[in-house]
């Protein structure tokens, strides 16, 4: 017995939807530990670059890459990732994603180095 091709075409194929155990583990280990590091370091650098009033090319530039790294990094690894999963109960909202593993460490990280500064003085 062969199905019809409308059956086939409703569900999609099961190797499709199911992913590898290290497929997982290096989507949330992105998620949960290399994007909020680099963005709380980000955070640190840049704040520490505004408040400094050494604007140079080099350091200028270094910045702007900076800014630049960090805005791909959570828009293709945190983003796109929480986007392109099924939506079920506990999935969280893709914008939401982005504020807690990526906004988040970037504020925590400039506080950081306000408050070092405010240490400091």
């Amino acid at each position: 017995m062969s199905r019809s091709a409308d059956d086939r075409s409703a569900s999609p194929a099961p190797h499709i939807l199911q992913s590898l155990p290290w497929q997982t583990w290096f989507v949330e280990g992105v998620r949960f530990v290399i994007a909020p590091l680099i963005l709380f370091l980000s955070g640190f650098f840049t704040t520490d670059f505004l408040l400094s009033g050494v604007y140079t090319w080099p350091r200028t530039s270094r910045a702007l890459a900076l800014t630049l790294t960090v805005a791909i990094l959570s828009y293709e690894f945190v983003y796109k990732e929480r986007k392109a999963k099924p939506t079920d109960r506990w999935a969280m909202h893709p914008l939401k994603a982005v504020l807690y593993s990526c906004l988040l460490p970037y504020g925590v990280g400039a506080l950081a180095l306000l408050a070092l500064v405010r240490l400091a003085s």
